[in-house]
C-alpha cells in the first residue's frame, strides 16, 4: 500500500507548522514549549480523516529533513497509537515508498528498539509545558494495524465529504 504524505514539520525542528486546509498555505501554529525536536519529518496522509477530525498524522523516516509542503510517496511500517487532550491521535510511521536505504524496514519490529523509544519519548513529552495539553497511553502496533487505520481514515474522509463536512 502506498500513499502521499504532506510534510508540515521537518526533522529536527521545533516550530509546529500546519497546512491551512482552506487556503492551502502553511501557517506557524506554535513553537514547541519543550526543548524537544521532531524526530522525523512530520505531516499527514493526504485524503484521510483521523479520529481527531484532522488528517491522519504521519512521520516519515528520511535520511535528510525535507521542507514544509513537500509531498512524499510512502509506505507504512507501523503506527504509534496515542491519545491526547482531544482523543485519538495516532501517528503512522512511514518510509519513502521506493527508497533502497529503507527497503529492510517492512514492519515495526524491523526498526531498532532505540529508534522506537526515541520517537515514543518525543510524543510522550513534547506537550509537557503547554497549558491544557496532554498525552496519555501510547503503544506501538505493526504494519497491518497501521494499514487498517489508514483505510478507516480514508473511509471517514469520504463519509465526511458526503455529509458536506470539510477539514478544519
Amino acid at each position: 500500500m502506498d500513499f502521499d504524505v504532506t510534510v508540515e514539520i521537518p526533522k529536527g525542528h521545533r516550530n509546529k507548522y500546519e497546512v491551512d486546509h482552506k487556503t492551502g498555505r502553511i501557517r506557524l501554529d506554535r513553537t514547541l514549549f519543550t526543548s524537544t525536536q521532531y524526530p522525523a519529518d512530520y505531516g499527514f496522509i493526504e485524503g484521510t480523516l483521523g479520529e481527531d477530525g484532522d488528517p491522519l498524522d504521519a512521520l516519515v523516516l528520511v535520511p535528510e529533513p525535507t521542507f514544509p509542503g513537500c509531498l512524499i510517496r510512502c509506505r507504512t511500517i507501523g503506527m504509534f497509537r496515542m491519545t491526547d487532550e482531544k482523543g485519538g491521535d495516532d501517528k503512522v510511521l512511514c518510509v519513502p515508498y521506493e527508497d533502497p536505504r529503507q527497503e529492510h524496514l517492512r514492519d515495526i519490529h524491523h526498526l531498532g528498539e532505540f529508534d522506537r523509544l526515541e520517537i515514543q519519548h518525543f510524543f510522550e513529552v513534547y506537550k509537557d509545558l503547554e497549558p491544557g495539553k496532554s498525552v496519555e497511553g501510547a503503544t506501538w502496533v505493526g504494519r497491518t494495524e497501521a494499514e487498517a487505520e489508514i483505510h478507516a481514515s480514508y473511509q471517514r474522509a469520504k463519509e465526511a465529504e458526503e455529509r458536506g463536512e470539510g477539514l478544519h
